[in-house]
């Protein structure tokens, strides 16, 4: 088989319309926008419009509301951080901190702070000085012999 006998299957593509090319075209003169009114004008948008009526979308009542000031937390899982110590890239002997996590490359930022959770297996004894965790994370933590700290840093900030 060479490149010029490769070919789609039938009916797998089809040629899309060409409107407004002349009356053998089949879509010629109107272009299937029928004569006259709205809808057969150019840049008309009618999306929502209920004829007069109070659209849909305004008639059903708001819900839900975003904190303005919320925490937004990077979230990594022990199940990572166990990886980087397995490849070199994080030292189980020393402190693990939000900066050591950021110089090994497991977190791209801060932001608010780093949230550990317990997804994973951590293995290696290890002392983690970290914003948050979960429960799960701490007991895991305690389980191979190591400590979870929060921060003082962060407790001020949840506040």
């Amino acid at each position: 088989m060479k490149l010029h006998e490769l070919s789609d299957n039938p009916g797998a593509s089809k040629k899309r319309m060409r409107v407004a090319r002349g009356p053998g075209s089949g879509k010629g003169k109107t272009a299937g926008r029928g004569i006259k009114g709205q809808k057969s004008r150019s840049g008309v948008a009618i999306k929502g419009y209920e004829g007069g009526q109070m659209p849909l979308y305004q008639r059903l009542p708001k819900r839900g509301f975003n904190k303005p000031n919320r925490k937004e937390y990077t979230v990594i899982n022990l199940g990572l951080i166990q990886k980087f110590i397995d490849a070199g890239k994080l030292d189980a002997k020393k402190d693990i901190t939000e900066d050591a996590l950021v110089a090994s490359g497991l977190v791209r930022r801060v932001r608010d702070g780093v949230r550990v959770l317990a997804k994973g297996e951590i293995t290696s004894k290890v002392t983690l000085a970290v914003t948050g965790a979960s429960a799960g994370a701490v007991e895991a933590v305690k389980a191979a012999g190591g400590t979870l700290t929060i921060t003082a840093a962060a407790a001020e900030a949840a506040e």
